[in-house]
């Protein structure tokens, strides 16, 4: 069994699927990031798939970010919930790919965010 040792980000769900699948290519975020590359996408505490962090948008409003649902497949009255009043961010992803089963990882309690994750190949 090898052991290797990757960035991860924590999505919920529906929007973890989203993302692996191709069908979101924004995660929208109330900061910046300065990571790029490919990144795991971790849902439930598993890591679902991977897509390529390439860039950072905004700050933007949730009404402008209502006009590209289509590539965040948020409503806006869920981005004006989640901004509290705050500018959000799109994190762009590219090549996304969902793993055929789910991988057991390893991460620190409490991430939120972020997590480096030790992923467990069999």
């Amino acid at each position: 069994m090898t052991m290797e040792t990757k960035k991860g980000l924590i999505v919920r769900e529906p929007y973890a699927s989203l993302i692996v699948e191709g069908k979101k290519v924004w995660e929208i975020r109330k900061t910046r990031t300065r990571v790029r590359g490919e990144i795991l996408i971790i849902s439930n505490g598993k890591a679902i798939g991977k897509a390529e962090l390439v860039d950072v948008l905004g700050p933007f409003t949730p009404e402008e970010l209502a006009e590209h649902e289509d590539k965040h497949r948020a409503s806006v009255s869920f981005l004006r919930e989640y901004s509290n009043g705050k500018p959000l961010y799109a994190w762009v992803l590219k090549n996304a790919e969902k793993f055929e089963k789910p991988k057991e990882v390893e991460m620190a309690k409490g991430v939120q965010i972020w997590a480096n994750v030790v992923v467990k190949d069999e």
